[in-house]
């Protein structure tokens, strides 16, 4: 029941965002939901991956290179998926910081009750 609270909770953020991000376009709230499923996913299987591979980068760079894996995440969800689309690298790295915050404030804020 908590997974799909929170597929629920990333679909509602992710729509809208799509209408305060000129960058990130989403049709319509079942491919907020589709796009909340493939994502949550891409970071199950494809996100561990990445990070194995890139550890020496984002060592160096005191982590901060998992911003940019976590907009590359966004960009293959980009590709998986019709009826979303985002313009670049630098939105997709805007909507993944966003949506990572306002996730979590709203997953914190419905434990608390």
């Amino acid at each position: 029941m908590n997974f799909l609270i929170r597929i629920l909770i990333t679909a509602l953020v992710a729509f809208g965002l799509s209408y305060l991000l000129d960058g990130v376009h989403i049709d319509k709230f079942t491919t907020a939901l589709i796009l909340a499923l493939v994502l949550a996913v891409l970071n199950a299987l494809v996100k561990p991956i990445l990070i194995i591979l890139t550890l020496p980068i984002t060592i160096i760079t005191l982590g901060l290179f998992l911003l940019v894996i976590n907009a590359l995440i966004i960009m293959l969800g980009d590709k998986f998926i019709d009826g979303f689309s985002v313009d670049g690298f630098w939105w997709a790295l805007l909507f993944s910081i966003l949506l990572s915050l306002v996730s979590s404030i709203l997953y914190s804020a419905g434990k608390k009750e």
